[in-house]
């Protein structure tokens, strides 16, 4: 019997490592897929529409806005930035679950417009941890290194609104215990529900 896929947030504060454990997650997954973010910014190079992000013009994005068309959305240096919630239920219709992998503030935004949804907070092992991670990309400048050290602090504090926290020491194992949530959540009961209505009618 055909199911409905699951919307899945994955947040976290910078350094945490979200990326790579997505990369991996879609590796492992044929039925998961990545979220794509609508932008008002130009295409990099390389970057396809529908692949990437979905380009829309400024008067494009501020329509969709007032047509509550974004699960989330944001403007950050004069660009918006959003997720389109129409492409995410055509996936979970079709059987596919959909990561979402968005910061903290956004992810809120998400939690509070719909219920029906898997959040998984991704945490570090220590903040002198997190700082370690951060100081080896060797890409900021010691002033960013603090700025979001901060935002690391403030973003921690919001883990409770989320239903799981998955502790990122080591990826191969972060990634397991997430494939343990989502067989968890697949098996619960307001998933199963179709499945059990049809097995009582056939009887």
């Amino acid at each position: 019997m055909s199911k409905r896929g699951m919307l899945v947030i994955l947040s976290g504060p910078s350094g945490s490592g979200k990326g790579t454990i997505v990369r991996q997650l879609l590796n492992e997954r044929d039925d998961t897929v990545l979220s794509v973010s609508a932008t008002t910014r130009p295409p990099r190079r390389g970057e396809k529409e529908g692949v990437h992000y979905y380009f829309k013009t400024r008067q494009e994005f501020e329509k969709l806005i007032r047509q509550n068309a974004f699960l989330e959305y944001a403007e950050y240096n004069g660009n918006y930035y959003g997720t389109p919630e129409e492409p995410i239920r055509r996936l979970i219709d079709e059987g596919k679950n959909v990561i979402l992998e968005i910061e903290v503030q956004g992810a809120e935004m998400v939690m509070d417009h719909r219920s029906d949804l898997v959040s998984i907070f991704i945490t570090i092992p220590s903040l002198g941890e997190l700082e370690r991670r951060l100081r080896e990309r060797d890409t900021e400048s010691e002033q960013a290194i603090e700025k979001r050290l901060d935002i690391a602090k403030r973003e921690l504090s919001r883990a409770f609104r989320y239903d799981y926290i998955v502790l990122n020491d080591d990826v191969s194992l972060a990634v397991e215990r997430i494939q343990t949530i989502l067989r968890a959540e697949e098996m619960r009961y307001s998933r199963m529900e179709n499945y059990i209505l049809e097995v009582v009618k056939n009887a």
